[in-house]
């Protein structure tokens, strides 16, 4: 069994199969949609990583939803550390992460986010997120 991309581990601290993880979300998200913001988010990261654009933009929420998820070719997405969660109302939370790639040309970069989730009609959705937030951004 493959680890998943997202890292998440279990209560022994080992780390979860992508099956027993992000794939549960991803190859069943019309019935088992992920059940809270992280767990939308690590899958997210996890369908970047697979590039699978079905599952980014069913997860993206209308209002800011592109026509298309364009890859870069060649690159390879390094690992993922989040750093904060949290509830900011009924329906809606945000989830501050870091994760790490190495673009084709061999150039590391790294994206520090603060994303914006919502809930509807029992779904979690991306919304939008704000790139190399202030440190305190989540804790405020």
């Amino acid at each position: 069994m493959s680890t998943c991309p997202c890292a998440r581990l279990d209560a022994r601290g080992k780390p979860l199969a992508y099956a027993d993880c992000c794939g549960r979300y991803i190859a069943h998200w019309e019935d088992a949609p992920a059940p809270d913001a992280e767990s939308l988010m690590r899958s997210r990261y996890t369908a970047f990583v697979r590039e699978d654009e079905r599952y980014l933009l069913a997860t993206w929420h209308a209002s800011k939803r592109p026509s298309r998820v364009r890859f870069e070719g060649g690159g390879q997405w390094l690992g993922l550390q989040v750093r904060s969660h949290r509830m900011t109302g009924d329906a809606s939370a945000e989830v501050e992460f870091v994760a790490r790639f190495r673009a084709a040309g061999g150039k590391a970069e790294r994206l520090h986010e603060l994303s914006r989730f919502v809930r509807e009609q029992g779904r979690w959705y991306y919304v939008d997120g704000v790139h190399d937030p202030a440190p305190s951004a989540a804790a405020a």
